[in-house]
Parts: structure tokens; C-alpha cells; sequence
């Protein structure tokens, strides 16, 4: 199989804990996360680059730099510079070589990487000028109309801006038409209506893409969820049976919101319960051929 992954890291966050963490008290996700003196936790915007064949395909691009400094500092973003594109870069791949962006929904957390970077008196334009755009249609028909709970999540001027490029799919089925074989599409309405998961299959089994279904090692509990999760017992019924379904096909979750850990893998604890297994702070590819898990940072 050619299909090589790694993660890259976007723009940094910090956001509140309490936020993060639902109805769960700060005593307990405390042991889990530590907090400023604004009680804000570190959080990543971290994606995922499939090299598949001659393509390139990105999943999500993180927050980005798109924010006026003064929202930037109101949603707890570190960096002013683009640094999924400077992370890109990194690697050697640039904007236009991006094919595909698949976009588990449009919050701006997760598909504000997009966007250029902040310029007064200017409009944002799309960065991956060249790629196909890959997102659910539900969440797509959200974003357009969104719920007075969640229009601030949502940048109103990216749906004209994906729709302008005549390559965007929205998808209703378990396969894309754009990514092909190789991509299974599992919805997820519990954090917000229509959010897709893409499970991609590699050298060493399923790797699930699973955005804000689990943004952390911590949410892998089934009963942890944020207090921005639009349905939470949804969510905890459609955690619960996604991970059984992995565990039991030896599959691993890829967090986008960690701020340690990439990816890992899923055992049973001795009450039956799927718990993490091998957390890795990052995804690599080596010798242009596997997938490979390594346990040191760059």
C-alpha cells in the first residue's frame, strides 16, 4: 500500500477547562490537564497528511491565522503566523500541492486553516487554492444556518469561498466520491449535526480521524464530554460504539486537539471498557513506505 500518513501541527490554542470538560468537575479532569492562571488548558490544532499515490490529501487545517488580534486573544490563539503552512513547508509540501481538504465540519477550529492569515482591510481567501473540498452536507447546511448556540463557531465567509471553487463534495454516504477506496465516511451528530469521521486504511490497520467525537485522550472515557458538544448522551452513545468497533478491529484514533499525544491504539481494561493503548506524540512516515509510529518529537 502507498498510502504514507503523519500529523502536522497548526496553531495553538488555549481554552477554557471547565469548557472543555463538560459537566465533569475540575477535580477530576484537572488529574488530566493543567491549567493557567485564566484556567485555560493547552490545546492543539493538529492534522492529519495522507500522501496517496501522486495525491495529497490534508485532513482539517486546524484554527489558522485568520483572526483580527483581538479575537485571537479572545479564543486563546498562541501564534499570529500560519503555522500549519509553515509546518507544511517543513515537510516540503506547499499550499498548492494540497489536493484534497477534508473537513470534519466547519467550526473555525477546525477549518479556519483555510483561510489566509489576517490582513487589515482585506478579505480572507482559501490558501489551497487547487485542492477538492471534502465535507458532510449536514455539516455543511449548518454552517449556512447555524443554531443561535453555535453561530459564533462558524466563519461566514468560508462556505461562499469553498462553494466559489466548483470542488467541493458534500457528502451523504460511507464513501467520498472525491478520496475514493481506501476512506470510510462515519457520521456523528452528537458535537454538532452531520460531523464526518474518515477512517483511512493503512499498512497497519484503521486509522480514525475522530476531530471533536474524541479530541483527546482524556474524552476516550465514554462518559467525558465538552460543554460545547451540541447533544452530549449522543455523543457518549456514538463514542461508545465506534470505539468498541475499532477495538475489535485493531484500529487507532488520531486526536486533532491533544497537546500530547497524536495517536494510539485501543485495549479492554479488566471491566471490558475501551481504554488507550500506546499513545504516540506523533504520527511519522519513513521510508517512503509505512506508516510509523515513533516516540520521540521532531
Amino acid at each position: 500500500m502507498s498510502r504514507r500518513c503523519c500529523s502536522v501541527l497548526g496553531n495553538s490554542q488555549k481554552l477554557d477547562g471547565g469548557a472543555m470538560f463538560g459537566n465533569a468537575p475540575k477535580a477530576l479532569w484537572a488529574r488530566w490537564a493543567a491549567v493557567d492562571e485564566h484556567n485555560r488548558i493547552d490545546l492543539a490544532c493538529r492534522c492529519l497528511l495522507v500522501r496517496d499515490g501522486d495525491r495529497t490529501i490534508l485532513f482539517e487545517a486546524g484554527i489558522g491565522a485568520f483572526f483580527p488580534p483581538a479575537l485571537r486573544e479572545r479564543f486563546g490563539v498562541q501564534e499570529e503566523r500560519h503555522m500549519l503552512l509553515d509546518n507544511l513547508g517543513a515537510i516540503g509540501v506547499t499550499p498548492d500541492e494540497v489536493d484534497v481538504v477534508v473537513l470534519s465540519h466547519l467550526h473555525f477550529d477546525h477549518a479556519g486553516g483555510v483561510l489566509t492569515e489576517y490582513r487589515p482591510d482585506q478579505p480572507p481567501e482559501l490558501v489551497f487554492r487547487r485542492a477538492h473540498y471534502v465535507v458532510g452536507d449536514v455539516a455543511f447546511a449548518r454552517a449556512l444556518r447555524p443554531h443561535p448556540r453555535d453561530r459564533k463557531s462558524f466563519v461566514p465567509e468560508l462556505q461562499p469561498l469553498l462553494e466559489a471553487t466548483g470542488r467541493l463534495e458534500r457528502c451523504t454516504a460511507e464513501q467520498s466520491e472525491v478520496l475514493g477506496d481506501g476512506y470510510r465516511l462515519h457520521y456523528s451528530d452528537g458535537h454538532t449535526p452531520g460531523m464526518v469521521l474518515t477512517e483511512v486504511a493503512t499498512d497497519t490497520g484503521p486509522l480514525l480521524f475522530c476531530a471533536d467525537l474524541i479530541p483527546g485522550v482524556p474524552w476516550v472515557r465514554r462518559a467525558i464530554t465538552m460543554g460545547y458538544d451540541r447533544y452530549p448522551e449522543r455523543l457518549i452513545d456514538e463514542k461508545t460504539a465506534l470505539l468498541a468497533d475499532l477495538e475489535a478491529r485493531s484500529g487507532r484514533l488520531f486526536f486533532t486537539h491533544d497537546p500530547q499525544v497524536a495517536t494510539c491504539g485501543l485495549q479492554l481494561d479488566d471491566r471490558g471498557a475501551v481504554v488507550v493503548a500506546d499513545p504516540q506524540p506523533v504520527l511519522d512516515e519513513r521510508n517512503g513506505k509505512k506508516l510509523q509510529f515513533v516516540s520521540k518529537k521532531r
